[in-house]
């Protein structure tokens, strides 16, 4: 029997728009022998429905306006009930859909941070991704780092810290201990939204602000002048990871406009590095992997400096876009988009191989 996979995206994050292209790559290339599918959106401002229209719609980002196509509906955090609850507002009445799979293709803060995970948890349905703790670590920036460093992982270095922080006293720290150009960062953000490159003090103030616009806890890192490497990881208790592809922004850094709105970067994958190199990369991937306890799939994120790989990122959801890079690396070991969709719902029950 077809088993029924419950495709979650939109969300209340800054990154509502990609993560709505990604769910219609996913929904696309699901393999239909196997699987049916249910469109599960969440609109910007929190409301949830049963989709019944086109992908077409998700990628224009207008599906929220076809009113006959919308139900209202949650998941429940009822074991018995195992799915949704599409809701009849006319008379109080619902209707239990059961749910076998759900994967969840929600970027940033509400999706990926271990919320939505945390849910599907409590209702007992099996997801695709990283566990609730886990995507909660690798959500934060500076937890992961904090993690990955008692691991003997070298990483970027850091100064993070809390909105309720003295502004002057982070600036003279940073100042002290890196000089400029710095980044700031929101500590937990996607696809570098909430991200400045701060050349000067002035700078440094405004990245300041705008960093705690996006999030509580920001993070402040030195210029890493190198090359940025990614690396796709999958699996459960043997993960194993991709080749190694390269982005080249073309630009002051790699920024959400750099990834999704214009088209000056270049990604490669595999990317250019002699095989000694490729492998000490993808060996470190797989241990940042193990060291947050991540399973299902990451993508891990590295800046290749004159001194070595160090650790910039990794994303528990990363994206289904037609540029994204995590299925392209997977494409280059022999695992094309709809493979790769259909192992990510089986490791998701638990099946390794």
């Amino acid at each position: 029997m077809k088993k029924t996979v419950a495709i979650i995206f939109g969300g209340e994050s800054s990154e509502y728009e990609v993560s709505c292209v990604s769910a219609a790559n996913v929904a696309e290339n699901l393999n239909k022998e196997l699987f049916d599918s249910i469109l599960v959106g969440i609109t910007k401002d929190g409301k949830w429905w049963i989709f019944k229209g086109s992908t077409d719609d998700l990628r224009n980002h207008i599906w929220q306006e076809k009113r006959a196509l919308l139900t209202p509906a949650v998941i429940s955090p009822c074991k018995a009930h195992h799915g949704l609850l599409a809701l009849d507002g006319a008379n109080g009445s619902f209707e239990i859909i059961r749910v076998d799979i759900a994967f969840p293709v929600l970027h940033g803060k509400n999706g990926e941070d271990g919320t939505m995970q945390g849910l599907l948890e409590l209702a007992g349905i099996p997801y695709v991704g990283c566990n609730t703790y886990a995507s909660a670590v690798s959500m934060d920036k500076a937890a992961t780092k904090t993690i990955c460093t008692a691991a003997n992982i070298p990483v970027v270095p850091f100064i993070s810290a809390y909105r309720t922080c003295d502004t002057a006293l982070l600036i003279a720290e940073s100042e002290e201990k890196y000089g400029y150009p710095v980044f700031v960062k929101p500590a937990n953000a996607g696809s570098s939204v909430g991200i400045t490159k701060a050349k000067n003090k002035a700078e440094l103030s405004e990245g300041i602000k705008l960093a705690f616009e996006h999030d509580k806890k920001l993070l402040i890192e030195p210029n890493t002048v190198g090359r940025e490497i990614e690396v796709a990881v999958c699996g459960n208790d043997k993960p194993f990871a991709s080749v190694c592809g390269e982005v080249c922004p073309n630009s002051d850094f790699y920024d959400y406009e750099t990834k999704y709105i214009n088209d000056k970067s270049v990604c490669l994958a595999p990317a250019p590095l002699d095989e000694a190199t490729s492998e000490h990369i993808r060996a470190l991937a797989v241990r940042v992997y193990a060291a947050l306890g991540c399973s299902g799939l990451s993508r891990v994120d590295f800046f290749l400096t004159e001194n070595g790989a160090f650790l910039n990122e990794i994303n528990t959801i990363p994206g289904f876009t037609p540029i994204s890079m995590y299925p392209k690396m997977m494409a280059c070991i022999g695992i094309g988009y709809s493979e790769l969709i259909t192992k990510l719902l089986m490791l998701a029950e638990g099946c390794e191989e």
